[in-house]
């Protein structure tokens, strides 16, 4: 374990956008990883592209947790936003009733993935006091100022704006959401404050009472629970600008003697069979839509089986493959009996630890279900293990086969397995044969073995 009076040379290498190259992770605290990841804004159920960020975290966190004595991780939720109250209009539904609801379809979805929940996931919406601190000292330093109820970033008060992102100043508006009003000094200066009407929420502040811009919410949330400087900073490519970019520049200039994140971690985009996933499309994907027809695990492989920075196709047919895949791993579990407990195998970390290679760390999951078929019990231990740090292989072999049925499915095919043997002592072996015909037809198959029969799902 990496000590702060040692530097070894470090294991971990990370893609950082900022610098724009894989470079070794140097901590700044070697005791005490911090991490902070954006995370939803809660007006719908999430979507598999949301999952994609999510599942990045995920892996990186287990990781770190191999590899050094304290993580912290941090994940908010966005309670507070436009999209939210509009949705609650059109709804006729509370928004705190909205936001609520729709936080804990978030969490069910996650905890279905094998997502472990974060250390800290502060609320928006609690930590308004922090968010206006912030401004305030942002308008005291010289880099916000005040305008018709609106608070505002001047974009031309912090030079290295852009540096993040790496757009000129010139390309800054092209990717902006920028909006044109006549009380900005300049045309890319973001609301850090806003004035709300009867019908938005809002909360008392020195400007008027108002509510938040998105950027300034994590500035705030990151700065309360993990201090001034951090270590990694994540999320999806369609953050880096303008959200991350603005995140960079309101807490550089809040904080001026800070470095804020010191590596950013951004995954790449996800496309639906070819295509840039939308509801005009038809092709938009909630994690509830494809957890109806599929095991969450098969979901979570597919999504790790390409690396991260990589653009990742979802297709029905590499769902189906990556269920597939799975089967091979756990009937490679099955056979062996008293799995032991085993370390992560250094093939799979080694793989990880080269910025998260999971596509690597399957084939090295491969190479053991190889050994593990042949009844090598050390290899299935390290086949269970790696597979826990890439969040896969933790079910029952016997429960994976059978495709979490519901306890009526399980009673029904049951019931038809002992009609069957029934049948088959009473030499019925016409009815016996016709049953399995029933359920094979089902997608069940049946193993007859001198211990009585067992079944799974094809």
């Amino acid at each position: 374990m990496p000590h702060a009076s040692q530097s070894p040379a470090p294991a971990l290498f990370l893609h950082d956008s900022q610098r724009r190259a894989t470079v070794p992770f140097q901590p700044l605290d070697p005791a005490h990883i911090k991490v902070y990841y954006c995370g939803p804004t809660v007006y719908d159920l999430a979507h598999i592209g949301n999952l994609r960020a999510m599942l990045t975290a995920d892996v990186l966190v287990r990781l770190l947790r191999t590899l050094y004595p304290r993580v912290t991780f941090v994940r908010n939720i966005t309670d507070v936003d436009d999209k939210i109250t509009a949705r609650a209009r059109a709804n006729g539904e509370d928004i705190g009733a909205l936001t609520q609801r729709t936080t804990q379809e978030f969490h069910k979805d996650l905890a279905a993935l094998g997502v472990l929940p974060p250390d800290i996931e502060p609320r928006a919406t609690h930590n308004i006091g922090e968010m206006q601190a912030m401004i305030a000292r942002l308008i005291e330093n010289g880099h916000a100022y005040e305008a018709q109820g609106h608070v505002l970033f001047s974009v031309g008060s912090f030079p290295s704006y852009g540096a993040l992102s790496g757009r000129n100043p010139d390309e800054l508006e092209a990717g902006a959401r920028v909006e044109v009003a006549p009380y900005k000094k300049a045309a890319g200066d973001f609301v850090l404050w806003k004035p709300s009407d009867a019908e938005q929420p809002g909360w008392e502040s020195p400007w008027g009472r108002g509510r938040p811009g998105w950027h300034i919410e994590c500035s705030a949330m990151s700065h309360r629970y993990l201090g001034d400087s951090f270590d990694i900073h994540g999320g999806g490519s369609d953050l880096l600008f303008p959200h991350h970019e603005n995140e960079r520049a309101q807490s550089l200039c809040c904080f001026p003697h800070s470095q804020f994140a010191n590596y950013w971690v951004h995954n790449a985009m996800l496309l639906v069979e070819g295509e840039k996933m939308s509801k005009s499309l038809g092709n938009f994907l909630t994690i509830r839509d494809v957890l109806a027809q599929a095991p969450a695990e098969a979901l979570r492989l597919l999504l790790l089986g390409a690396h991260y920075r990589s653009t990742l196709n979802y297709t029905q047919a590499g769902l189906n493959e990556a269920r597939k895949t799975l089967d091979r791993f756990y009937r490679a579990l099955s056979s062996v009996t008293d799995i032991p407990e085993a370390p992560v195998p250094q093939t799979v970390r080694a793989a990880l630890e080269e910025d998260l290679n999971t596509p690597k760390a399957i084939a090295e999951l491969h190479v053991l279900a190889n050994q593990a078929m042949g009844g090598d019990r050390d290899a299935a231990g390290a086949l269970r293990a790696g597979g826990r740090l890439l969040g896969l292989l933790q079910d029952d072999p016997q429960l994976w086969f059978k495709g979490g049925a519901s306890v009526e499915e399980d009673a029904a095919i049951e019931g038809l397995i002992a009609e069957r043997l029934a049948a088959k002592k009473a030499r019925d072996f016409a009815r016996a044969d016709a049953l399995r015909d029933q359920l094979q037809a089902q997608g069940i198959v049946l193993e007859d073995t001198k211990d009585g029969t067992s079944w799974r799902r094809a």
